[in-house]
């Protein structure tokens, strides 16, 4: 379980700056067609791959307001027999930006301000620890998890390109455990969202690691370590501010 609630914040921190540093661009790529980014940019990876079910979608936007029939309005995605698909015009838009976060992943993890710091070698070392995992995750995933995998990786794909995707997949087994978790203690969204430091809140950060932490027992200790390690070492944009 310490395992499980150490490693989090490292996978959240590269997920997040390379969202962030691939955010300006993907918002350009969508306005010069008249559009803002939407359901289909948060799950791209997944919907590349394969359609996703409704039910399932509608949990992985549980803390943000969602509209089924807005998110269908711009034409990029629909619902077909109770899943979620791209369009044409949406996946001409998701392989664009794909290649967007593929390439911003390429830059930020490839800066070494430092001799100390791998570099891309880092990406090569966790790459088939990551694949690992999810592998792991089909025997212990939640809905989510179990619905945005596998993802998209098309022929030829970096290294950077492939971690970045099986990274946001990766994320989806500890939000499953988070939702299982709260949902047991039988609070509500907007109750979780609410809920402040104290006792309560850690029990169920508790529960969140003990039903995120089997995962990572398809690793033994000297992986679980390169894994921490590797992800920890990658740049997160320093170098741009």
């Amino acid at each position: 379980m310490l395992y499980a609630a150490v490693i989090r914040p490292v996978i959240d921190r590269v997920h997040v700056s390379l969202r962030a540093g691939a955010r300006a661009e993907v918002r350009d790529l969508y306005a010069r067609r008249g559009l803002t980014p939407g359901l289909e940019i948060d799950v791209f990876a997944a919907l590349l791959d394969h359609p996703v079910p409704e039910a399932a979608l509608a949990a992985r936007m549980a803390y943000w307001p969602f509209d089924p029939e807005a998110a269908e309005a711009p034409g990029l995605v629909e619902r077909i027999d109770g899943y979620w698909h791209l369009t044409e015009a949406g996946r001409a838009i998701t392989l664009e930006a794909d290649r967007v976060f593929a390439a911003t992943a390429e830059r930020l993890w490839s800066y070494r301000p430092s001799p100390s710091m791998p570099g891309l070698a880092a990406v090569e070392a966790v790459l088939p620890l990551v694949q690992r995992l999810l592998e792991a995750g089909k025997a212990t995933g939640g809905p989510v998890f179990e619905a945005l995998t596998p993802v998209w990786e098309p022929v030829g794909a970096s290294p950077s390109a492939l971690l970045a995707s099986r990274l946001e997949a990766l994320r989806h087994h500890r939000a499953d455990a988070h939702r299982a978790a709260w949902g047991a203690a039988g609070l509500t969204v907007e109750q979780i969202q609410a809920l402040e430091p104290g006792p309560e809140r850690e029990a169920i950060e508790a529960e969140t690691n003990r039903l995120d932490a089997p995962i990572y027992e398809a690793l033994d200790a000297d992986e679980r370590l390169v894994l921490l390690g590797g992800l920890g070492a990658l740049a997160d944009g320093l170098s741009d501010r």
